[in-house]
């Protein structure tokens, strides 16, 4: 290759594309929601990189990242029309939109007809989403060409669809939880199962049944088991904290006997060698956080309730770093807590509504309230410190992404990019 064009190319990646990044599913790497960069902790509307429109004006889906695109699912609120969207990650300029007709149906008031986050790899990205009638699973490639879709049969819960896919090796892995209890009379209760799927046909390879009591939302992690062998790792009411062999389906173990007695939305955790679940309801008031040990003699290690010293979350995730815990409760405090004891550092009151999770830059925790304030904690045990809060300008009820030295922020109709320019503070 010519040298001058070389040294041209090398001065041109600073301007273009040397920081490329991947957050590929939901929370990012593994479900963690750990990223890295240089993100700013203060920034305004003239920081913004991009602030673009998406199209149907609603959705709860959080974006995903890979190299130099941004996929978000949104929809219409009016006629539940679906759009699979791909933008620019550097410039917000739309790369392509698909557009899929659907059916209005009953939801809850914190969910959408767009709640579900993509998965993404090299080569494709993966949507979901359901009416009653149907549960629909798609792959499109980068470039928008449908590559396969599904219908995975009905869908039984009138709070909406919002299970987000993982990757894992060649297959892409759905949880695909519905409800069985408290229903209407005349309703059917919904099946439950684990579901893997070829990623380049959408080939099934595996199908788990699980156990249908709440519609559940967690989404998997892979683990490595004592003995090096991965193991994905899910939470759901009827089936407590399980590990399954993610080749094949198969169950390795459980830690149940009625460890949740409400809905798990939250996705689980793994922190100080405990995995860390949680679960709730619209009361608020009953939630709790449990810790188990991993393992076919798992037990539970930590259960600690709401009280006038802690408060669980529903909705957010948990967030980690080291053996810290981080929580974010729903409806208007922050806590920290040590994995290995148990023991609750502190708690404060924010005020701020969540529905979003965290997500943390080094010792900086990120998270969007329900107003599309972006609240930036420190990720200390000592105390709670407020390091920032910074206006979107609309309200939100999704998890950022981090990557490419940027913080991907989605408001009900809005796709921000921030990091990209000198913010103050950054």
């Amino acid at each position: 290759m010519n040298k001058t064009f070389l040294i041209v190319l090398t001065a041109l990646l600073p301007l273009t594309f040397a920081n490329a990044g991947e957050w590929a599913r939901f929370r990012g790497p593994n479900g963690t929601g750990v990223g890295s960069g240089d993100i700013p902790v203060e920034f305004s509307e003239a920081d913004f990189d991009f602030n673009v429109k998406l199209p149907g004006g609603t959705g709860c889906s959080s974006p995903v990242v890979w190299g130099d695109k941004v996929f978000v699912l949104s929809a219409n609120a009016d006629d539940a029309t679906r759009y699979v969207c791909c933008f620019h990650a550097l410039t917000g300029e739309k790369q392509w939109q698909k557009e899929y007709e659907s059916k209005p149906h009953h939801l809850h008031t914190r969910s959408s007809y767009a709640s579900s986050t993509p998965a993404v790899d090299e080569e494709r990205v993966y949507v979901a989403w359901s009416t009653p009638e149907a549960v629909t699973f798609k792959a499109f490639t980068h470039d928008g060409e449908e590559a396969w879709s599904l219908d995975l049969g009905t869908w039984q819960s009138q709070h909406g669809f919002g299970a987000s896919p993982i990757i894992y090796k060649d297959m892409v892995i759905l949880h695909n939880s519905q409800q069985a209890n408290q229903l209407d009379a005349g309703e059917k209760p919904g099946e439950s199962f684990m579901m893997a799927f070829d990623r380049k046909t959408g080939d099934e390879q595996w199908r788990t049944e699980l156990v249908s009591k709440n519609v559940c939302y967690s989404a998997p992690f892979i683990r490595q088991s004592a003995d090096g062998k991965d193991e994905l790792i899910c939470c759901s009411t009827g089936n407590g904290i399980f590990s399954l062999d993610p080749m094949t389906g198969q169950k390795n173990w459980e830690v149940n006997d009625k460890l949740f007695k409400m809905r798990t939305v939250a996705s689980p955790i793994e922190v100080g060698g405990l995995i860390f679940g949680s679960n709730g309801s619209g009361g608020y008031s009953s939630n709790y956080v449990v810790a188990v040990q991993p393992g076919s003699n798992g037990n539970v290690v930590h259960k600690i309730a709401n009280s006038g010293k802690f408060k669980a979350p529903y909705v957010p995730g948990l967030i980690a770093d080291g053996d810290m815990v981080y929580c974010l409760y729903d409806r208007g405090y922050a806590s920290c807590l040590n994995a290995k004891t148990g023991e609750i550092l502190w708690i404060e009151r924010t005020g701020a509504a969540f529905s979003g999770s965290p997500v943390r830059v080094d010792d900086r925790i990120y998270c969007v309230d329900e107003v599309g304030m972006v609240w930036v904690i420190a990720a200390t045990p000592e105390k709670y410190t407020l390091l920032a809060k910074n206006a979107l300008g609309e309200e939100s009820k999704a998890t950022p992404a981090i990557a490419n030295d940027r913080l991907y922020l989605r408001t009900d109709s809005r796709l921000i990019s921030v990091g990209g320019k000198k913010a103050a503070g950054s």
